[in-house]
């Protein structure tokens, strides 16, 4: 926690990423200790513009992977998207293994996606879990115009060998169903969101008139 926070180590990211004026997150908001266990994923996403607390904007992920143990065939990789909305074969990834003492870190912007497919461990491994500890650094302000926004999540596309005449095993109908349950989930959320947006709309709107009522009768 202090070499994190410590003005030596926040003087060297600056200096490796070019953004200045970089400020450690003590709330931990999203960060710290993350851990998934087989069968697990994240989908591709966009990480939140700004801090629930302070407003800051969010200018940096830096996460620090704590497997011993891993194997790229493991799944878990994290996956750095140009665009996950595109077609697979037009998205361009790059894709690192969470090896032990291993470092990412790459600015917060509207375009940095990223995420992991999911966790398949062999059998004799299925004890283990993809553990990393992640940091947040924010700033003032950012010379880009962003739109504010939450976390943006993109659900995944059908793996690739699921074809026409492609005939579907037990573990395609479950990546299927998941795939789906899925998106009935962030359709709820988003209806969620709508009818809250709705019914805060509707209270500004007789708060206001009300005001304006009264108005009229004063005058």
């Amino acid at each position: 926690h202090e070499l994190v926070k410590s003005p030596a180590f926040i003087n060297l990211i600056e200096k490796l990423t070019g953004i200045d004026d970089l400020i450690f997150d003590p709330h931990y908001f999203g960060g710290g200790t993350h851990e998934n266990l087989d069968g697990q994923d994240l989908d591709p996403h966009v990480d939140f513009t700004n801090h629930p607390k302070t407003g800051f904007h969010r200018r940096l992920n830096l996460i620090v992977y704590l497997n011993k143990q891993w194997q790229k065939d493991w799944g878990g990789n994290i996956e750095l998207h140009k665009n996950p909305r595109l077609e697979p074969q037009m998205d361009e990834i790059i894709s690192v293994v969470p090896c032990f003492n291993r470092a990412v870190i790459f600015e917060t912007n509207n375009i940095s996606w990223h995420g992991f497919p999911q966790i398949d461990l062999p059998e004799d491994k299925k004890h283990l879990s993809r553990k990393s500890f992640a940091l947040y650094y924010y700033s003032l302000k950012r010379a880009q115009n962003i739109e504010s926004h939450s976390t943006i999540y993109v659900d995944r596309h059908l793996p690739e060998h699921i074809q026409a005449g492609h005939t579907l095993s037990p573990k395609d109908m479950l990546v299927i169903k998941t795939l789906i349950t899925r998106r009935d989930q962030h359709l709820q959320r988003l209806y969620g969101y709508i009818t809250e947006l709705n019914k805060k709309t509707s209270d500004l709107k007789y708060r206001l008139l009300r005001k304006l009522i009264a108005i009229f009768r004063i005058k």
